[in-house]
């Protein structure tokens, strides 16, 4: 064997295996990246007092297909010009379509959540199942993914490690001060109720005094 053929042979043996240490390092790093521990996502409250009794209360009951038109116009309004879309499907349970970047190309993604209304009126939206194209992924990490590429309003909080959306509707931010409180979503039997509360001050109001200490008096 000539001098010239052993060079070009000991160089492509050494390509050879600096390729096969990427390949392992990259393996790795995947799958360390897939498999690191996920934060969990602290859910906080505001201390912010709301006085029910300082406003008129309205229980509003609504639809399920009334609701979804109301999150996706919502929706469209927020994500104008956003890398990656998502919408919601309210059926039998709340779904999510949308797609995220993994490995560099972008994936279509469906998560179905069950709705639980909380005791304060939020509501915690439960991971029922995750379909991302046909990769298998942890559940954790998909909505891993879901919290840092999908942008979400700011009273809506991804907890990857509870495998949770948590939806602060009471926190969210409406004109003229409203407050509104989930008091019932059942999607099986279409049944939505709507807790809404109008401060008396943006009536021009300040206080409205009691009926029953007027009749005392």
């Amino acid at each position: 064997m000539s001098e010239q053929h052993q060079t070009k042979h000991h160089i492509w043996r050494i390509l050879f295996i600096i390729l096969c240490i990427v390949n392992v390092v990259t393996v790795v790093s995947i799958f360390i990246y897939l498999y690191s521990p996920i934060p969990n996502e602290d859910i906080h409250l505001s201390n912010k007092e709301y006085t029910k009794e300082h406003s008129s209360e309205f229980v509003i009951r609504t639809t399920k297909h009334n609701l979804n038109d109301l999150i996706n116009a919502y929706l469209d309004k927020m994500l104008e010009n956003t890398k990656y879309q998502y919408s919601v499907k309210l059926e039998e349970d709340v779904q999510l379509f949308g797609e995220i970047p993994i490995f560099s190309a972008k994936i279509p993604l469906l998560i179905h959540f069950d709705p639980i209304v909380k005791k304060n009126g939020d509501i915690a939206l439960k991971q029922k199942s995750i379909s991302v194209g046909f990769l298998e992924l942890p559940n954790q990490k998909i909505m891993q993914y879901v919290a840092k590429y999908l942008v979400m309003p700011e009273w809506v909080v991804v907890n990857p490690k509870e495998e949770e959306i948590y939806v602060k509707i009471t926190e969210m931010d409406i004109k003229s001060n409203f407050r509104v409180e989930f008091e019932q979503f059942n999607l099986e039997t279409n049944d939505i109720a709507i807790r809404l509360f109008v401060p008396y001050h943006t009536l021009g109001i300040d206080v409205v005094p009691n009926l029953d200490q007027i009749e005392e008096e």
